[in-house]
């Protein structure tokens, strides 16, 4: 009976946050205009960069012809990429630009991008990769348009969308379900978001400060000079009302505003967003908003800052619609799910990981490590094109499904490692059409 042992834990950790900003004080750009935004693992709560031995598992399934041969994955950053770095060059079929006046090598040989795509190929090395950049949600939607317009046969998004609902129903989520509709296997991270997400119902003080568990104000845990992202939002059936987080900085006696949120105009949620550069010092975030309860609904995010005030349900878009492969990321030394991996439950009560893999891999423009849910998501694409390799019929389905139930021991619990840690030979045994034990031996 065949063993098939393959399914790489491409661990996208990357955030796509969404939006401009307005503050006062001191404001910083984003790494990228509009809605795309992309982080590694938060500065505040960085590893150290350890790489794993490459799994001789992997190595196995190459030896027995299991090498993603004919399978087209699509990868879609905002970063941009390098096609003509030596990680990847070989295996770029196609490229494409969604950022207007960029090309698709704006970020050049420190790109994101290109590290997301050597994983993808050093798992799958006989794979073909098409290579979609973009900056703004629409551009995000035209882009994987484009790869299923192309037919490829996965597509990986290494990105998260902040400040959006975690239901499955926001327009990131929407655009990868049309493509699994198509046939396509849409892999994307859960976001970096553990230790920077509360959520709870406004709860006013003071005249319209909302009080936290312990208090009015949620500090953050800040190392040295660092840019803060930070997203407020709330439920729809509360848009007309108006909730504005304010950051402060502290010496314990004086207290200075330093930004305040503004709205994002540029979707149709009720959101707003700050983006500061912090000098080294103490920071707390309180929310203000009418002076009577409410019963709004309110969303505190931040992908790179520790909140002091933590909940679960930390699932970003587009991993939140059931028909993605929600990739949460995990230390491969130890085993543990990552302390910034984000875990559920989602908006609509359901699990939000359905596996995670190993992040801190050297890879392309990244000869320290790619931490992440993006490198882990990443890693995880490349698998899949081995399970393709191994059995063309399968469906989106058919692959989380064969993911699942061969996945290792859970990490932790289930809201952060959903069915456990991604087995690629496993994984391509279950689905490998033909009965070949060079896969299971040795």
């Amino acid at each position: 009976m065949s063993s098939r042992t393959t399914l790489l834990a491409l661990t996208a950790a990357v955030a796509l946050l969404v939006g401009s900003i307005g503050v006062l004080a001191t404001v910083g750009g984003t790494l990228a205009t509009d809605d795309a935004v992309v982080d590694d693992a938060p500065p505040s709560q960085a590893v150290t960069p350890r790489t794993p031995v490459r799994g001789t598992e992997i190595e196995r399934l190459h030896t027995a012809g299991i090498t993603g041969a004919g399978v087209d994955v699509g990868i879609v950053d905002v970063t941009g990429f390098d096609p003509d770095h030596p990680g990847i060059a070989d295996h770029v079929a196609d490229t494409r630009s969604f950022s207007p006046g960029e090309g698709v090598a704006n970020g050049g040989r420190d790109s994101h991008g290109t590290a997301a795509a050597s994983l993808v190929s050093r798992n799958a090395p006989d794979s073909d990769l098409y290579l979609a950049s973009v900056d703004t949600a629409n551009g995000y939607e035209s882009a994987v348009e484009w790869l299923v317009s192309e037919d490829v046969d996965v597509i990986v998004a290494p990105m998260s969308f902040y400040g959006k609902p975690d239901d499955g129903e926001s327009h990131a989520a929407d655009v990868a379900r049309r493509a699994t509709e198509t046939g396509v296997v849409f892999v994307a991270p859960v976001g970096n978001l553990a230790q920077g997400h509360w959520n709870g119902t406004y709860q006013p003080v003071n005249g319209g400060v909302h009080s936290f568990d312990g208090g009015t104000r949620n500090y953050l845990r800040t190392t040295g000079q660092s840019r803060l992202r930070l997203w407020l939002s709330w439920d729809e059936a509360h848009r007309p009302e108006e909730y504005t987080a304010e950051l402060y900085w502290t010496n314990g006696t004086a207290h200075r505003l330093v930004a305040r949120s503004q709205p994002y105009l540029a979707d149709s949620v009720p959101n707003e967003r700050i983006v500061a550069r912090l000098q080294p010092g103490t920071y707390y975030v309180r929310i203000t908003g009418p002076a009577n309860a409410t019963g709004a609904h309110l969303d505190l995010e931040s992908p790179t800052h520790t909140l002091q005030f933590q909940s679960p349900g930390s699932v970003a878009p587009p991993a939140t619609d059931p028909s993605v492969l929600a990739v949460g990321a995990y230390d491969p030394q130890t085993g543990a799910v990552r302390p910034y991996s984000s875990g559920g439950p989602t908006g609509d009560e359901r699990g939000g990981v359905d596996v995670v893999a190993p992040d801190g891999q050297v890879a392309a423009t990244k000869p320290d490590g790619f931490n992440g849910t993006s490198a882990a998501a990443a890693y995880t694409a490349g698998t899949v094109a081995l399970m393709l390799d191994a059995n063309r019929t399968l469906s989106p389905a058919g692959v989380e499904r064969s993911v699942t139930t061969t996945s290792g021991e859970p990490t932790g619990p289930d809201r952060l490692s959903g069915a456990g840690s991604l087995e690629p030979t496993q994984a391509v045994a279950v689905v490998h059409n033909d009965s070949n034990d060079d896969l299971s031996n040795g």
